[in-house]
């Protein structure tokens, strides 16, 4: 199973029109992350795409690009890109440029993101928010097939017959589809054959097992070999030398930002004692090194997983030492473990 690390750089807003030093060093602390994932053997990290003041990313393959100079194994993908409002023949030929800096670590988590500031800012219509998905993801995947192009729809100029430049190092560049708790987008992944990243912010892990058997079965309905389909899961995470430790430094900016965010959606405000559930019972992934690890493995039980993504979530600029200790840990600790735990099972199968 892959390990990794997604973020959405998330900062405290600069407010101010140029001069950002915020937004500088939220991306210079990106950076160095990337590069100690890459340094600690871990396998993929992502960026996902947000256009909000208390975000730094809002063009991932940019910054991923600048990951790539200082990296050597380390898959860069996007944790999403909102494809709903972009053009897809602009995120193939910026991901395939990626792939070229990188030689060939570049993939894409194609989704219609959880806020909708997009839609406005590059003139889409949130009434339209289901068939621009659907019809831009279609076009997506015929450039990554093929180099001449001839496609036509509803919300985008047709093309006849034309090539899309750059190609990629890579055969072609992975494309997952991001999935939140819908069965429609389940439906459409495995029809489609496509790589699903599952993410679980919320309930308890065993409630999201239906949406993944429905993304298989999907699959094979539609013929495909369901043995070869990556999954990837996805929950908030944080680890520290001791389960207290990490508790403690995590709830404080993990309450800021869930707070936040739930004001605008008109949540209930998150406490400790929530807090704590979660870390138990829910996907929260919060806890020492051997508490991650267990969790990690429950959830590959659950739904026989092929890749695991941890998402971070980042507090102070002066805790950032905290962030990297974290990142240390999952490679150092967790993910060897995670590798031995899963190997006999492994070896079991290709016996």
């Amino acid at each position: 199973m892959e390990l990794g690390i997604s973020s959405f750089g998330d900062l405290i807003p600069d407010n101010v029109s140029g001069k950002a030093i915020n937004a500088h060093q939220r991306v210079q602390q990106l950076l160095a992350e990337i590069t100690l994932a890459d340094q600690v053997g871990l396998d993929v990290f992502a960026l996902g795409e947000h256009h909000r003041p208390d975000y730094v990313i809002s063009a991932p393959e940019v910054v991923l690009a600048g990951a790539a100079t200082l990296t050597k194994t380390i898959r860069l993908s996007s944790s999403v890109t909102v494809l709903s409002s972009a053009d897809p023949v602009r995120v193939f030929q910026n991901f395939a440029s990626l792939d070229l800096v990188s030689n060939g670590r570049a993939e894409i988590m194609a989704g219609r993101g959880s806020f909708i500031e997009s839609f406005p800012l590059f003139g889409y219509d949130l009434n339209d928010y289901d068939e621009l998905f659907i019809e831009k993801l279609d076009l997506l995947v015929a450039i990554n097939k093929r180099e001449v192009v001839n496609w036509q729809g509803k919300h985008r100029a047709a093309i006849h017959n034309l090539g899309v430049y750059p190609r990629p190092y890579q055969k072609s560049i992975p494309i997952w589809l991001a999935v939140g708790g819908t069965p429609t987008s389940a439906v459409r992944a495995g029809s489609m054959n496509l790589p699903m990243t599952l993410a679980m912010l919320g309930g308890t892990p065993d409630r999201f097992v239906p949406l993944v058997n429905l993304y298989r079965q999907s699959a094979q309905q539609a013929g495909h070999d369901v043995s070869q389909l990556p999954l990837a899961v996805n929950s908030h995470f944080y680890i520290a030398d001791t389960s207290q430790k990490a508790a403690d430094e995590f709830f404080p900016f993990y309450s800021v930002m869930m707070n936040r965010i739930g004001r605008e959606r008109g949540w209930s405000p998150l406490g400790r004692e929530q807090f704590e559930y979660m870390r138990e019972y829910g996907p929260l992934l919060v806890g020492s090194p051997q508490q991650v690890v267990d969790k990690i493995l429950r959830f590959h039980e659950l739904f026989q997983n092929t890749r695991y993504l941890a998402q971070l979530i980042s507090g102070p600029p002066a805790d950032h030492p905290k962030i990297l200790r974290a990142i240390e840990l999952f490679g150092t600790q967790v993910a060897p473990a995670v590798r031995k735990a899963l190997a006999p099972a492994k070896d079991a199968v290709a016996g």
